[in-house]
């Protein structure tokens, strides 16, 4: 039976730093959580008392409905793609692999920075929480800098690098040079949705994404396609669109920051850049950024291997793994509500309450991604072709999606697991586990059943359930050996 007991006591190590504890070690008194003016529950809520079920989904959910949010944001993109020709959705799909290479490895960085924060919160050391933030956003500014110089000068080289037909590399070019400047300024809101939300705020966040998501999503048909007399940009439109939108939200978590409507209250009133801390930051985050890339890379060998198939099997695979995003997306929210709710227990000195939370995280992910699969598994045919109506790629994508369907049960379950972990400071374990699972499993089981069987570029599909499986038994065993829960302050 899971425990959800409202009362547990500190089951601290000797030299674990509980909340009436200072950044150094020392005692001191934890400041009062009132409510302060403009302040809601959603801000001050102490998650480290009361029914661990409960504190969860209060995080969770309202992660769980941005990344539902991004979704229906990325099946947008597909659908107008998929209106252009499947060239055109081959183009989003391989461009999104190399963005999100770099997406997930700032993001590994703020996995450190969330760490840390939620840790501070549980302590009640706010003021040193407000401190990491500031110096992640330093962080995060050097770090855009260097993605739109790089990003913008290899553009079509790294495309052309996998294999891509030219037909492809036209679609995807000028769309992946526009996002390269929207990712730049969607990490700005990453990172501060993500500290809002280690703070125990995922509201805020929350309503910066929803308006993000909308704007995107009316945005992107007037320029994909020129209408009302603006000009057609393709498929560069849609991240035109992203761009002006991930601006708006920016803005809103932003002024929720300065404005102190949460636990967190930014000032560049005495500021200075910390480099021992930008130091530390990195050292937390960069398994977790490690972990991110490396499956980026790992899938763009990937469409390296799919490529080989043809224009067609590349599509249905980059279908695939946006459609997965269904589950993906809402088991990262879940993972990273039950990380900052973990960390924030841990911070406390509760590692009976942060074990549970992770333990419930599986539990509602699986009621949830459940259906999505189920779905996925009689209808596969149905969803293929509401993209794109090509024989040839429905009857490609409709194989892919039956196989793929059978690994998602596991694959949510692990996205649980790795958020959980780096959002409570747990991030090397992680990167070693995916890293290993996916060179030394996965990516040669890809090449050798696509290659050396009659599989064919279904193999690459096999291969990727067999690999998920497999990194759900070892997380699981890492879980229960109860190695990541270190209490105290990061």
């Amino acid at each position: 039976m899971v425990d959800d007991t409202s009362e547990v006591q500190p089951n601290a190590p000797s030299g674990g730093v509980g909340r009436a504890h200072d950044a150094s070690g020392a005692t001191a008194a934890e400041p009062p959580r009132a409510r302060g003016r403009g302040r809601s529950d959603y801000a001050t809520r102490d998650l480290t008392k009361g029914s661990i079920r409960k504190n969860l989904w209060f995080l969770g959910w309202p992660q769980i409905a941005e990344g539902f949010l991004g979704v229906v944001d990325q099946i947008a993109d597909l659908i107008w793609a998929g209106r252009i020709g499947f060239q055109a959705i081959a183009g989003l799909g391989v461009a999104q692999s190399y963005l999100m290479m770099v997406i997930t490895a700032r993001m590994g960085l703020d996995a450190g920075m969330r760490s840390m924060i939620s840790r501070a919160v549980g302590a009640g050391q706010t003021a040193y929480a407000n401190h990491v933030l500031l110096q992640s956003l330093t962080l995060t500014s050097f770090i855009a800098i260097f993605v739109i110089l790089v990003g913008m000068l290899l553009t079509e080289p790294m495309l052309r690098i996998v294999g891509l037909s030219e037909a492809v590399v036209s679609q995807a070019a000028p769309y992946m040079r526009v996002q390269f400047l929207a990712m730049s300024v969607m990490s700005y809101q990453r990172l501060a949705g993500g500290a809002l939300q280690a703070a125990g705020d995922s509201i805020t966040p929350l309503r910066a994404a929803a308006v993000t998501r909308v704007l995107h999503l009316v945005l992107s048909p007037f320029l994909i396609f020129g209408w009302l007399g603006m000009p057609p940009m393709g498929l560069a439109g849609a991240a035109m669109a992203n761009l002006l939108a991930q601006g708006v939200g920016v803005a809103m978590n932003m002024h929720a920051l300065f404005r102190g409507t949460s636990r967190l209250h930014l000032s560049f009133e005495g500021y200075y850049i910390d480099w021992p801390l930008l130091g530390k930051i990195m050292r937390i985050g960069a398994p977790a950024s490690v972990t991110g890339m490396q499956r980026s890379v790992s899938q763009l060998i990937v469409v390296g291997i799919v490529a080989q198939f043809g224009d067609a099997a590349v599509a249905a695979f980059a279908l695939t793994r946006r459609s997965e995003n269904l589950i993906n997306q809402s088991s990262r929210g879940m993972g990273r509500a039950a990380g900052a709710l973990a960390g924030q227990n841990l911070g406390a000195g509760y590692t009976d309450r942060a074990k549970a939370s992770v333990l419930w995280a599986i539990i509602y992910i699986t009621g949830i991604s459940l259906p999505i699969v189920i779905v996925f598994l009689a209808f596969p045919e149905v969803v293929a072709s509401f993209f794109n109506s090509d024989s040839k790629f429905v009857s490609l994508a409709t194989v892919w999606i039956s196989i793929a369907a059978l690994g998602y049960l596991a694959m949510s379950a692990v996205q649980v697991y790795t958020q959980a972990f780096n959002t409570s400071g747990s991030t090397f374990a992680p990167m070693m586990v995916t890293v290993l699972t996916m060179w030394a499993v996965e990516l040669p089981l890809c090449y050798a059943l696509s290659f050396f069987t009659p599989l064919g570029e279904f193999g690459v599909a096999w291969a990727i359930v067999i690999g998920m499986v497999l990194r759900f038994f070892v997380f699981t065993w890492y879980y229960q050996r109860g190695k990541w829960l270190r209490t105290g302050m990061m």
